[in-house]
């Protein structure tokens, strides 16, 4: 890439230092103008691309093939020729949830084509072409439309739709927030509940009288997967934590443990990009059951894979014998499973409880 004309002013445009070649001895800046072409500015993306991207598949080759490898030669001091532990989580999960957001949901999409065709086809009179007495379920089985035995069982399963969206989602108790403002100003004393209680079961009335049930789920699911990194990322310090109660506290600081958790993180979210993307096969796959047996076998590899990856890069990072190596690393996985679910449904009930 051809080199841009150095200024003739030779003060330094980023700290005003005395420049006397092309780099500021200060801060290492260029004294070139700051007005580019785009000739230029492309040239220097795809000459800074071309230099992460060697970098970048090298760390995700040993990520991948070689556990531990990466934390090991970050902690004996080799860390130009790898992409920088939080720099390689940071792109990595921005990479995963992006093409996952992106990405239709192939499900819903499926369902409304359906949905759509078997309307097309119907030939049945419209609900506006009929008298507003036929326009009912006994109008309809008059009409020849659905039978009695439909009839009955559409008008049972309606009687308990209704009673179960009285209630809402979860019945608590409560009819609405009335019902529970008068139970906790003029009952018993052994039904009122402390301020705690009281202040979550409120939020909790609240949503559900504010929203349908469709309204929530969806909002529910859009806030729960625009959150959900940040919690994974929140909950990494966690994870080293509980590697740092269970390894030698004199050998290890809890800053090897965390170079540890970053780079298995950023495993385990490139294998849940793969899955991912297996999954998206499956239309394809399934076309001949050899091919869906394929698919199968893919995915269930790709998950045995996640779980068996921790062990090795465990004893190879921390250097323990193998049935010591694996005792600690099996009592790791199991609390922080146990930790993260606990994690995930007070997550859950804060996402819910914060549906607007």
């Amino acid at each position: 890439m051809r080199k841009v004309p150095l200024r003739r002013d030779k003060t330094c445009l980023n700290c005003n230092y005395s420049v006397k070649e092309r780099y500021c001895p200060n801060c290492g800046q260029e004294n070139t103008e700051s007005r580019k072409s785009f000739h230029h500015i492309f040239g220097h993306f795809f000459k800074d691309f071309t230099h992460y991207d060697n970098a970048f598949w090298r760390t995700i080759y040993n990520l991948l093939f070689k556990p531990a490898a990466l934390s090991k030669a970050y902690m004996s001091g080799k860390r130009l020729y790898y992409l920088n532990p939080i720099r390689l989580y940071i792109f990595i999960s921005f990479i995963t949830f992006f093409i996952i957001s992106v990405f239709p949901n192939e499900t819903a999409e499926i369902k409304i084509a359906l949905n759509k065709k078997t309307t097309e086809e119907s030939h049945f009179p419209s609900i506006d072409s009929l008298h507003i007495e036929a326009r009912g379920i006994d109008g309809l089985t008059k009409m020849g439309v659905i039978s009695q035995e439909s009839n009955d069982s559409i008008k049972k399963l309606l009687k308990e739709t209704n009673e179960i969206n009285s209630k809402g989602i979860i019945n608590l108790g409560y009819k609405d927030i009335d019902e529970l403002d008068s139970l906790q100003k003029s009952g018993a004393k052994n039904i009122k509940l402390n301020s705690i209680k009281n202040y979550f079961l409120k939020k909790w009335l609240t949503v559900e009288e504010e929203h349908t049930e469709k309204e929530i789920f969806t909002k529910f699911s859009e806030s729960f997967s625009h959150n959900f990194p940040k919690v994974l990322f929140i909950y990494m310090p966690i994870f080293a934590l509980i590697l740092w109660v269970f390894n030698n506290k004199k050998k290890y600081y809890y800053f090897d443990h965390a170079i540890f958790t970053l780079h298995y993180f950023s495993f385990l979210l490139i294998m849940i990009l793969v899955l991912f993307f297996i999954d998206k096969l499956k239309p394809l796959l399934n076309t001949s059951p050899v091919l869906g047996w394929v698919h199968f076998g893919l995915k269930t590899l790709g998950i045995l894979f996640m779980f068996y990856y921790f062990f090795p890069a465990h004893r190879l990072f921390y250097k323990d014998k193998f049935f010591l190596s694996f005792v600690k690393s099996a009592s790791v996985y199991v609390i922080n499973l146990l930790v993260f679910n606990v994690i995930l449904v007070l997550f859950s009930l804060f996402t819910y409880l914060s549906l607007e």
